[in-house]
C-alpha cells in the first residue's frame, strides 16, 4: 500500500519541475527592453539676427558753449535777458555805459571829415601846381590817420553792446546792471543744447570697427527708461598710451532738451550686425574652465560639443563655430549628462489630460 502513494509523489516532483525548467527556458529567451534614457528638454539651433557692440562711459557736453565776457572795461547800463531764457543768434543780452565812448567816436568821425576835405582841396591846388607833391601826400595821410582813428572808436562802441554768438539758452548771469566789469570778467554762459555732445572712450582692439556715421545709443540716470540715439561723427587720430584706448565723440538728439552738458552718459556702440547668426538658449551652454560646450541630442544620446561663442541678447547667444542650424541641443538636465548618456527628449508642453466628465462619458 506504500509503494503506489510514492510513485505518485515523485510523478508530481518530476512534473513540476518540468514546468519550472520551461519556465525559466522561456524567460530566457525574451528580449530584455531597452534602458530609457534621461529626460531632458532640448531645443534647435536657430537662425536670427544679432547687433555686435560694444558698451562705455561717456560724458554730454553742449553742442556749443561759451562763456560771455566784455572785451571792454566799462560800467553795466542794461541786462536785456531773463536767466534760463532761449536767445537768438545776434541777440543784445548786455549794455555797457558807452558814453564816454560814443564821444570819442564823435570826435574822430569829425576829424575824418575835416581831414578828407582837406585831402580832396590839397588835390586841386598840386593839379594848378600851387602845392608841392609832398604837401599833398602829407594831407592824404592824415586823412588815413584820421579815418583809423574813426574806425578803432566805432570798434570799441559795438563793443559795448555784448551780443549772443549763437543761438541757445542762457545759465545764471553773475553780475548785475551798474557793475564795473573788467575786461573778460564773467557775465552769463551760453550754450547750444538741442543738440548734445558725446564723449567716450573704446579699447583699441575694436579700433579696426570704428567707423564714422556708426550708431550710438545713450542712457542717463536722471531718465533710466529713455534711450537717446546718436552717431559718431568724429575719432580721436591717437590712442591713449596709458589706457590703451581711443576718444570717440558723438551727436546725440536731444528732444525736449532733457540732457544737460556735464551728465554721465552709458554709452552703447554698434559694430556691427548678423542676420544669418546660430542661436541657441543661453542655458545650453555648459562652461569647463576657459571653455565652452554644449550636449547635442543625437540618435538619442548626449553628445559633447565644444562652441565658441558670438554676442549676447537676453536669453540668447550666438554661436560661431561648432554647430548647424537644425540641431538639437540640451537647454535642461545636462547635470547629470556625460558624452554618450541616453536621453529621452521631454516636450515642450504636456499632453492635456482628460477632464473628469470626459472620463464620466466613456
Amino acid at each position: 500500500m506504500l509503494e503506489p502513494s510514492l510513485n505518485l509523489k515523485r510523478m508530481c516532483g518530476l512534473a513540476l519541475s518540468g514546468l519550472l525548467v520551461l519556465g525559466g527556458v522561456s524567460q530566457a529567451q525574451q528580449p530584455k527592453p531597452k534602458p530609457l534614457g534621461l529626460p531632458v528638454k532640448a531645443a534647435p539651433v536657430t537662425i536670427g539676427t544679432v547687433t555686435h557692440d560694444v558698451t562705455a562711459v561717456g560724458s554730454l557736453l553742449a553742442n556749443e558753449s561759451v562763456m560771455i565776457r566784455p572785451e571792454v572795461a566799462g560800467r553795466v547800463a542794461a541786462i536785456h535777458f531773463n536767466e534760463g531764457q532761449a536767445v537768438a543768434a545776434g541777440a543784445r543780452l548786455v549794455a555797457l555805459d558807452a558814453a564816454e565812448v560814443q564821444a570819442q567816436l564823435d570826435a574822430s568821425r569829425a576829424d575824418a571829415r575835416l581831414t578828407e576835405q582837406r585831402a580832396e582841396r590839397a588835390a586841386e591846388l598840386f593839379k594848378k601846381n600851387f602845392i608841392s607833391q609832398q604837401a599833398l601826400e602829407d594831407a592824404r595821410e592824415a586823412h588815413k590817420k584820421a579815418t583809423a582813428q574813426r574806425q578803432e572808436n566805432e570798434a570799441r562802441a559795438a563793443k559795448t553792446e555784448i551780443s549772443a554768438p549763437f543761438a541757445g539758452i542762457v545759465g545764471l548771469r553773475q553780475v548785475s546792471a551798474g557793475a564795473y566789469l573788467k575786461a573778460g570778467e564773467d557775465i552769463v554762459r551760453l550754450d547750444k543744447i538741442d543738440v548734445m555732445k558725446l564723449d567716450f572712450r573704446v579699447p583699441e582692439v575694436y579700433l579696426g570697427k570704428i567707423r564714422r556715421d556708426q550708431p550710438v545709443a545713450v542712457r542717463v540716470d536722471a531718465f533710466p527708461g529713455e534711450r537717446f540715439p546718436g552717431r559718431v561723427y568724429a575719432i580721436e587720430t591717437a590712442v591713449d598710451e596709458r589706457t590703451r584706448t581711443v576718444l570717440l565723440r558723438g551727436r546725440v538728439e536731444n528732444k525736449g532738451l532733457k540732457l544737460r552738458p556735464g551728465m554721465f552718459a552709458r554709452v552703447v556702440l554698434e559694430l556691427g550686425s548678423n542676420d544669418k547668426a546660430a542661436l541657441i538658449p543661453e542655458q545650453a551652454i555648459v562652461p569647463r574652465g576657459d571653455r565652452n560646450f554644449v550636449f547635442r541630442v543625437v540618435d538619442g544620446r548626449a553628445a559633447l560639443t565644444e562652441v565658441a561663442l558670438g554676442a549676447r541678447s537676453p536669453g540668447q547667444v550666438e554661436i560661431v563655430k561648432g554647430l548647424k542650424p537644425g540641431e538639437l541641443v540640451v537647454t535642461d538636465g545636462q547635470i547629470k549628462l556625460q558624452d554618450g548618456t541616453p536621453v529621452m527628449v521631454l516636450p515642450d508642453k504636456p499632453p492635456p489630460t482628460a477632464s473628469p466628465s470626459a472620463h464620466k462619458g466613456s
